[in-house]
């Protein structure tokens, strides 16, 4: 009997892009066995009302205040029924074959507890954004998204098996593996959570797998831009956050000193070349939450409408 397979999609003001994202689904897949859940994750427009009537199909939930990455998919996962729950960034667009592909893999494979397609950048369709990921070095929290700014001729195409992570703009996950772990840590907001999860589900005893015979195109950095000081904090807070939740003993200790003496005075420096203003301040907000806040904790530390 086929699984059922729920897309979840978060929206944050971008209710254009989402519903590029709704047709493109409709235009290609035939896998009988979907649920849609679309989260409009506290958009200063409300879209769900007029969605509801025109998609009738789809089920809309609506926060009133923005939960983040993993807060606005976890609420979306509180309203999906499928086995498989395939999490999408509404800037994706789906291609023929994209959800049979997947979870031919996952039934055949009772190991993989999640999986990722192929990515190509949208505005560059020849070009790839996402063919795996290499494991984390967790002395620098460094690691490599193999394939990205290559152009596809194939060269990935026999790699399908295990990858360091899945990308977080298109996942396809085992309920059962979720169901060991738990869902998304929200603590993150933007940025780390789902390498954070791996790691978790990895821990747990499954894999992440690549399938490169599954393809979707991405249009990168829609919603939050691509130097913003939104970005820049999450991203160095999260950077220590995710090492404080997963690295061992030694490789932590040693990570710490690596960044406060290698990457904050570079990043310091980069800022000040390329007068991004108000940057250094976000980065030593970014380094003094991780140091009061315990690694579980909700406070954000950004002022962000929540």
């Amino acid at each position: 009997m086929k699984k059922t397979v729920s897309i979840i999609t978060v929206n944050f003001n971008q209710s254009f892009v989402t519903e590029q994202l709704l047709a493109s689904i409709r235009a290609t897949n035939v896998y009988s066995h979907i649920e849609i859940v679309v989260v409009d994750n506290g958009s200063k427009e409300n879209s769900v009302p007029e969605w509801t009537v025109k998609y009738p199909d789809i089920k809309f939930i609506r926060s009133d205040i923005n939960l983040g990455f993993a807060g606005g998919n976890n609420l979306g996962i509180k309203e999906a029924k499928g086995e498989y729950l395939f999490f999408v960034n509404n800037d994706t667009e789906f291609t023929p074959g994209l959800i049979e592909t997947l979870v031919d893999v996952m039934d055949q494979n009772p190991s993989v507890g999640m999986v990722s397609p192929k990515i190509r950048y949208f505005d560059q369709p020849d070009t790839l954004q996402y063919a795996g990921f290499t494991e984390m070095n967790y002395y620098t929290c460094r690691n490599y998204c193999i394939g990205q700014f290559e152009l596809d001729k194939g060269q990935y195409d026999k790699n399908l098996g295990p990858t360091g992570y899945a990308h977080g703009a298109a996942m396809m996950l085992k309920r059962e593996s979720m169901n060991k772990v738990g869902v998304m840590a929200e603590n993150f907001f933007l940025y780390y959570e789902e390498m954070d999860w791996c790691d978790h589900i990895k821990r747990e005893g499954y894999e992440i797998w690549l399938v490169p015979q599954a393809l979707i195109y991405h249009k990168e950095s829609v919603s939050v831009g691509k130097a913003s000081g939104l970005k820049e904090y999450f991203m160095n807070r999260n950077r220590i956050l995710f090492i404080r939740r997963n690295a061992p003993f030694l490789a932590r200790i040693f990570f710490y000193v690596y960044f406060v003496l290698v990457v904050t005075p570079r990043n310091i420096l980069n800022y000040l070349k390329n007068k991004q203003k108000g940057f250094t301040t976000l980065l030593l907000k970014a380094i003094w939450w991780n140091i009061t806040e315990k690694k579980d904790s909700n406070n954000l530390g950004y002022p962000i409408t929540r």
